[in-house]
């Protein structure tokens, strides 16, 4: 049977007992680590990605001796931690070891972002919700060792080895609910454990019908790629990174595969995903079928529309756009192409999903940002992921246990690596001052920049434009929201995508994905009512010039004011993780500011709440591996 590998520093190895070892854990030898799972080896080195890691580890030797061992960053090889052991553990038992063997990876980087506080509640495996009280140094047989101190229900104190393996981690449950603590020495937490194994193994025998079903349905088999295909892919302005690469690949794997995709593309603001879709799109459009993309904002659909427009202008490939902002004459002319084959790629909110549009010969939908349609909405493109290819773009990063929990049971490809040309963006929270606004504004206009200023009330809007334009009245400004009437909305966000406007006034309808290159310049005011992904969303809308520009986040919070804790804590996130690549951190910060409950849904937010957000995400991925034996011996035995 595997077991772990561990490696410390100062300790003999041989590079073939290292390499062999990895290979038998079913890691892949690459030329160059991007994923987990993987590994490369060069000279002296040893690079590996393992899954209980954020980042991949190198190893160096000294012939047989492991002389150093750090993490080091995809996009500029830069280290964040050293080591002087590291346990990496086989593909098939990372989340699945049983009951007995349960722990928390003493190397796991993810500690990182949750380092656990004084008066945290923890969740220990073996014995439920506690609060942590620090390290205490005890004297056990004479010999003084650290431990962790944790009370629970009843003011009784466990303490756990510090240097063993730790059993404890940080409890993220629900928003503004706080976990009730376990009593020792009941058999309270195993009984609470057992019903969360029972919820869970029902949610992962849906997950796994669903995934059955798609695998009998035959889809539509893609050709292999063509030369327009290539020329196509050719004419991207940009240097692709390898993640791009990599999802682009695996895209057109599973297009040219008979099973119908259901692939799942993750990546950071910014980091290309459109152009991993585009291609998918071209694609399905040179075997005859049509493409359908839908996006949550009707200004999203515009520009994604002029993007799409601009891309294939070389091709005679036809785009429309259906939304809010076409007459109903036009949007009845444009279902009637797509129910007659005329239309190859359509565009559109969830009008997209209504009963009048069908299409002649439907292959791809593609999903930005999914978590934003309603119930009723996801319901329709379940449907639609029995009968075509589907291609979902998110930009909220996964955390790491979930995104184990649903490997096998749903494609998902992480665009992790930044462009080239992006610089981190320059953030600072501070209060409202019209001098700050002014010269933020003058900068950015001095060298042809356009810049966004949010102000999320549309009751109060036009006072800001009012003010705004008194106090620079040589800059263009102009007002954006979602409740004007749409051609008036279309006209002013086609004057700004021409540079006709300076600085474009709006509520958040901005957020959702929207790319102008020469916006450098984000003022969001009273960024105290946003939530953590929302500013981190709406600072993403900067940053995308062609080359290294320094861009700016100003978010600005009224003078004297009372600010809540939450917010506070919101703010300072932003202003602390401005790295590129920051989406995991913030998402991890999210989930503990907000809880975990809506990422799987009302139904097994008590479960989340009993166990915490981590031990669930655990047993929901045993359950899966149970589910999928239970079914491969159910074929074998039939």
């Amino acid at each position: 049977m595997n077991t772990a590998l561990k490696l410390i520093v100062g300790h003999t190895y041989t590079m073939d007992e290292v390499t062999g070892k990895l290979l038998d854990y079913n890691y892949t030898k690459t030329d160059d680590v991007m994923r987990p799972g993987e590994f490369a080896t060069r000279g002296n080195i040893v690079d590996i990605f393992p899954f209980n890691f954020r980042l991949p580890i190198r190893i160096e030797f000294d012939f047989n001796t492991v002389a150093s061992i750090r993490d080091f960053t995809l996009s500029r090889g830069e280290t964040a931690a050293t080591y002087t052991t590291v346990t990496v553990l086989p593909v098939h038992e990372f989340f699945s070891r049983k009951q007995t063997k349960e722990f928390f990876t003493e190397d796991d980087p993810l500690k990182a972002f949750l380092k656990i506080k004084k008066g945290d509640c923890v969740v220990h495996v073996n014995y439920g919700i506690g609060r942590y009280l620090g390290i205490k140094i005890l004297k056990v047989k004479g010999e003084a060792k650290k431990y962790f101190s944790i009370e629970y229900a009843g003011g009784e104190i466990l303490y756990v080895e510090a240097d063993g393996r730790p059993l404890i981690e940080r409890y993220i449950g629900l928003e503004g609910k706080k976990p009730k603590l376990n009593k020792l020495r009941t058999k309270d937490w195993e009984r609470v454990k057992t019903r969360a194994r029972l919820a869970v193994k029902n949610m992962a025998r849906d997950m796994i019908r669903l995934q059955a079903k798609r695998n009998i349905l035959r889809g539509f088999q893609y050709n292999k790629d063509i030369d327009w295909q290539n020329e196509f892919e050719d004419e991207f302005s940009f240097q692709e990174t390898p993640d791009q690469i990599r999802a682009t690949r695996e895209v057109k794997q599973d297009m040219e595969s008979p099973t119908p995709m259901d692939r799942l593309i993750c990546g950071d603001v910014g980091y290309g995903k459109t152009e991993v879709a585009m291609r998918a799109a071209f694609k399905a459009i040179m075997n005859n079928k049509q493409v359908a993309l839908l996006v949550p904002t009707t200004i999203l659909a515009e520009q994604h529309y002029l993007t799409f427009k601009e891309r294939v202008r070389s091709y005679p490939i036809t785009v429309e756009a259906l939304s809010r902002f076409k007459t109903r004459g036009e949007q009845k002319e444009i279902v009637a192409h797509l129910k007659d084959g005329s239309c190859d790629i359509v565009i559109g909110t969830h009008r997209l999903l209504s009963r009048d549009v069908s299409f002649k010969n439907l292959g791809l939908v593609i999903v930005d940002e999914e978590q934003r349609f309603g119930v009723h909405h996801k319901e329709k493109l379940k449907h639609y992921r029995e009968l075509v290819d589907v291609l979902t773009l998110t930009a909220t990063p996964i955390p790491r246990t979930l995104y184990m929990s649903l490997v096998g049971v749903r494609d998902i490809s992480m665009i992790m690596t930044p462009p080239q040309s992006r610089l981190p963006i320059r953030t600072e929270v501070c209060d409202y001052d019209d001098e700050k606004i002014k010269e933020a504004i003058k900068r950015e206009r001095s060298r042809g920049g356009q810049i966004y200023f949010v102000h999320n009330r549309v009751q109060s809007i036009d006072k800001i434009h009012t003010h705004l334009t008194k106090l620079m009245p040589q800059v263009t400004f102009r007002v954006a929201h979602g409740q004007m009437p749409p051609t008036i909305l279309e006209k002013v966000m086609q004057e700004f995508f021409n540079g006709d406007i300076d600085c474009l006034i709006s509520t958040n309808i901005i957020e959702s994905g929207l790319d102008v290159p020469n916006v450098n310049t984000i003022i969001v005011n009273r960024a105290d009512t946003f939530g953590l992904s929302d500013l981190y969303q709406l600072r993403g809308r900067v940053g995308r010039f062609e080359v290294k520009r320094q861009d700016y986040g100003y978010f600005l919070i009224p003078k004297k004011a009372v600010i809540t804790d939450e917010a506070r804590k919101r703010l300072h996130a932003i202003a602390a993780y401005t790295e590129l690549g920051s989406g995991f951190k913030i998402a991890m910060e999210d989930l503990e500011l907000r809880g975990a409950g809506n990422l799987l849904g009302h139904e097994q937010s008590g479960f989340i709440y009993q166990v915490g957000f981590d031990l669930y995400c655990r047993l929901l991925h045993e359950a899966v591996e149970e589910e999928k034996k239970r079914k491969s011996n159910c074929v074998r035995d039939g």
